[in-house]
């Protein structure tokens, strides 16, 4: 791992579903529910059946749930509740979570506040490892001519140059000092975004920051049929793709 990213959460070890997380700012109940019934209208005409169960246990023990990964379609979704009063998104895609369509239409759809997270390290030399991103998009919950961003901020590594964005209203607390700074990557670091995740209620990369006694996870899964496309991968195999 890079040294600007020490911290990361479990030690990056259920990277990729973890490399990018969403958060809606309500319940895991509301939120998994929300998100079932938004899936059971799309998945219907193929005879797809989804479900909601709780899940317990330590959070790796949870983020389990979501094995075997898949690659095709997602078949399972992990709603984790958090010390907070935001609830935690990821899902069995082995590439990793794809969170800004759900976020993006759940935070809309339910009145509440979501978020995207992306932080991956830098690791590419020589043709392997990651191309490294920093990146946190905020969706209101209300629509904006036809959109629901209400901040976007990132910096990443686009196929081996670093570029920097930002969009919607500053908050108060950021420091857009340092969106000027000379070197594209310092414009918007890893401690940058845990600051600015804090000052919104979260301590996404901590483990203790997730389910609160007595409070479980709850799974959303998808049975019936699948695409042809659909194929089942280890974690291992996830992680060797990295």
């Amino acid at each position: 791992m890079t040294q600007d990213m020490k911290g990361l959460l479990l030690e990056d070890r259920w990277a990729p579903v973890t490399s990018e997380m969403g958060f809606l700012e309500l319940s895991a109940e509301q939120a998994a529910r929300g998100f079932a019934t938004w899936q059971q209208a799309l998945e219907a005409d193929r005879g797809v059946t989804v479900g909601v169960r709780p899940v317990s246990g330590s959070l790796q023990q949870v983020l389990s749930s979501l094995l075997p990964l898949t690659g095709g379609e997602s078949r399972r979704y992990l709603f984790i509740p958090t010390h907070s009063a935001w609830t935690a998104y990821v899902e069995s895609q082995w590439t990793g979570t794809d969170a800004s369509s759900a976020m993006g239409y759940l935070s809309r759809t339910l009145g509440c506040r979501g978020l995207r997270v992306v932080a991956v390290p830098h690791t590419l030399r020589k043709g392997q490892g990651r191309y490294g991103a920093v990146i946190l998009e905020v969706y209101a919950p209300y629509d904006m001519a036809g959109l629901n961003y209400l901040r976007t901020l990132y910096a990443a590594n686009d196929g081996g140059r670093w570029v920097f964005g930002q969009s919607g209203e500053p908050f108060p607390f950021e420091k857009p000092e340092h969106y000027q700074a000379h070197r594209v990557r310092d414009r918007f670091t890893f401690d940058m975004l845990k600051d600015y995740l804090r000052h919104l209620g979260l301590s996404p990369f901590e483990e203790d920051f997730y389910l609160p006694k007595g409070a479980p996870a709850l799974l959303v899964e998808k049975t019936g049929p699948t695409y042809p496309t659909y194929r089942e991968y280890t974690l291992e195999q996830a992680r060797e793709r990295l």
